[in-house]
């Protein structure tokens, strides 16, 4: 997203013109050179720096099952070109599947909320992740978190098919590093509101080290969520539509990282707190690691 614009044509320009424009000209190109760096996500297609990114723009969203629950089933194992299918989840059997742990006790960060792991639980199909007021904690909001702790890797591909029920709690699915040291971090759904969501890449502790794009959505409805993550970009999908892309080499994670899905509250602070219980429903899990 550069500053650059079409001049119209000059026929006489004077010596002390030609010095006006050559400043003129190299403080747009900083100002290019800034823009570009504080707005690294951006839609496949733009331009930056010079070049376009040319990107696939189309990505697996499920294959149409009526007996699903979100009316679509895991996509299949070569739905993404040059990646290999791994791990994939639908939630059949009851209870937490193997290789995922619950989250309990205080979030990092969140020293007013509470993970309990009796808020995590599966049923009918779904995966069920609520945040409400619990007796057992004295009546504070707790919300459910769990993590694919024992499945980690370098690079790959997610997709998560969910929805929210209400808004209020942060709903956020993404990557972790296996080693709990943060940064890195890739948020590829993080939303306290039913109509958009945001993605967000940290890769160190300032402001500057982080870089985040939003896109209005429908919540309450079954919508594929994946992030695509290899050594030259992550990408963000959305029912099968790139809507984020990252392509700075600075910026990408390169060490193992994990799937974590989690709800949070900051009532305490009167922030992203709900009215009423709310749940995110996730139907299948679907994950793929490069060629």
């Amino acid at each position: 997203m550069g500053v650059f614009q079409r001049q119209s044509t000059v026929r006489r320009v004077s010596p002390v013109s030609r010095n006006t424009i050559a400043v003129i000209l190299v403080a747009a190109v900083i100002m290019g050179m800034l823009t570009y760096s504080s707005w690294r996500l951006m839609n496949p297609g733009q331009k930056h720096a010079g070049r376009t990114t040319q990107l696939v723009t189309r990505y697996t969203e499920g294959v149409p099952n009526v007996h699903e629950p979100s009316g679509l089933a895991p996509p299949r194992p070569d739905a993404l070109a040059g990646f290999t299918q791994v791990y994939v989840n639908d939630f059949a059997a009851k209870g937490v599947p193997r290789g995922w742990t619950t989250f309990h006790g205080v979030p990092g960060g969140d020293p007013g909320g509470q993970f309990g792991p009796s808020h995590v639980s599966v049923t009918n199909g779904v995966l069920r992740l609520l945040a409400a007021r619990d007796v057992h904690y004295n009546n504070r909001w707790v919300t459910g978190g769990l993590c694919q702790c024992g499945f980690p890797h370098m690079y790959g591909a997610y997709f998560v098919r969910s929805r929210e029920t209400g808004p209020g709690a942060n709903e956020v699915q993404l990557l972790w590093p296996a080693n709990d040291q943060w940064p890195p971090e890739i948020d590829f759904n993080e939303s306290p509101y039913l109509h958009q969501t945001t993605a967000t890449v940290h890769w160190g502790f300032a402001n500057a080290t982080q870089q985040w794009t939003k896109t209005g959505v429908n919540m309450t409805s079954w919508n594929t969520w994946g992030v695509i993550w290899t050594s030259r970009y992550i990408l963000f999908v959305l029912n099968g539509r790139v809507w984020g892309t990252l392509t700075d080499p600075v910026a990408i994670p390169r060490l193992p990282m994990r799937l974590d899905l989690e709800q949070r509250t900051f009532c305490t602070v009167h922030l992203q707190c709900p009215k009423a219980p709310r749940q995110m429903q996730v139907d299948w899990i679907a994950e793929y690691r490069p060629n």
